[in-house]
């Protein structure tokens, strides 16, 4: 089953304001932010077909996006 990719702005529609101020003044918060974005890509293109890789790569990544997003999220939070 291929996912949409997982913008923070398109999960968090609530906190896209929010999103983007730290994306301009949290140093940390960018940067993990752009990791994310980049390994979210690299997910949609393993489960298109578009790169190959093995379904436990898949998964490593997938459980990789979720501890990040978690990370993004209590950022957001705090």
């Amino acid at each position: 089953m291929v996912q949409d990719h997982h913008p923070l702005a398109k999960d968090f529609p609530e906190l896209k304001d929010k999103i983007h101020t730290l994306k301009t003044t949290n140093a940390h918060f960018a940067k993990l932010e752009r990791d994310y974005e980049e390994l979210d890509k690299a997910i949609v293109r393993l489960e298109t077909g578009i790169e190959h890789g093995s379904s436990a790569e898949l998964e490593q990544k997938k459980l990789q996006r979720v501890s990040m997003k978690d990370e993004l999220y209590s950022m957001l939070k705090a």
